[in-house]
């Protein structure tokens, strides 16, 4: 019976099973590796990874049924998934990694643009091309310029404004490329502001006119609401650091941008005066402040 027991073992299906649990080792392993880089990308709630987990967690599932058969198949595409997600989280570590740039280096191109750009707003008023040879019709000029001499006032207490939302909002001990790039794009926008308001300063009777600038508006309060959010969620904030700062700033600018399309409805359909509203941002956002601060006191 003994003879016939050892007649019976395969000493090649002992090796078979041997290899099968190493390989089920590996398999094991290198879910357990994926699966923490998926929970470390969890921990770091970012919005723009958010995406790219569930994407994963629903492509990468694991068979359930392991098997001699397909079992190198399940290592081969655990080891390419594992690949994908560390480099992925590499790459993500990298690019918002901090950068060596002096904050104040920021801020100061952005009051440079800004009195630039301030600046820049009387040349959308220009003198006639003829000469003007006698009093009626100086007076006529005068009156002429009268409708974008009001609009540069109105955009130049708007990029006041901005400005000092910049300097009371956007008070950062660090940065990174993605968010020197969002500060870029919104001086970018304030840029426009010059060109916009020459647009509607002469074509305000054209509600594409009306259009263009307040979307020019409306992208630069957009782009600060982006800036804003980016720099609280990577701590890169002085101030404005708790949930009630953050509350505050949202609801100013969402009144701001609330007021732009109104502004800019009622200034078409109903009269070009309502342009000048513009001028109440300034007022109810220092109201705000005033109030805001005085429930921290």
């Amino acid at each position: 019976m003994a003879e016939k027991g050892i007649e019976n073992h395969n000493p090649s299906k002992d090796y078979v099973d041997e290899e099968f649990d190493e390989k089920y080792k590996e398999l094991e392993s290198l879910k357990e590796e994926i699966e923490q880089q998926i929970k470390k990308m969890d921990e770091n709630k970012l919005a723009k990874v958010q995406g790219k987990i569930e994407n994963a967690k629903r492509n990468k599932r694991f068979s359930e049924e392991i098997n001699e058969g397909n079992i190198d198949k399940e290592i081969r595409k655990l080891e390419k998934a594992n690949q994908k997600l560390s480099y992925y989280q590499r790459f993500m570590d990298a690019f918002e990694k901090d950068i060596d740039i002096d904050p104040g280096r920021l801020m100061g191109l952005t009051d440079g643009i800004f009195s630039i750009v301030m600046t820049l707003l009387i040349f959308g008023m220009v003198l006639p091309d003829k000469e003007i040879l006698n009093y009626s019709g100086f007076i006529n000029f005068i009156g002429s310029i009268g409708p974008i001499a009001g609009v540069i006032i109105v955009s130049f207490i708007v990029l006041a404004s901005f400005w000092i939302y910049h300097h009371e909002f956007m008070k950062i001990k660090s940065l990174n490329m993605p968010y020197l790039w969002l500060n870029i794009f919104y001086l970018a926008c304030i840029c426009f502001i010059p060109f916009t308001t020459s647009i509607i300063g002469n074509y305000s009777h054209f509600f594409l006119a009306n259009a263009i600038f307040g979307l020019n508006i409306l992208l630069v309060v957009v782009f600060f609401l982006i800036m804003f959010y980016y720099a609280h969620k990577r701590g890169f904030l002085e101030e404005y650091t708790t949930e009630e700062d953050k509350k505050h700033v949202y609801h100013t600018l969402y009144i701001v941008m609330g007021a732009t399309v109104i502004v800019n409805l009622l200034d078409f359909n109903v009269n070009p005066n309502f342009i000048y509203l513009f001028l109440l941002v300034p007022i109810i956002s220092t109201i705000r402040h005033i109030q805001y601060m005085m429930k921290k006191v």
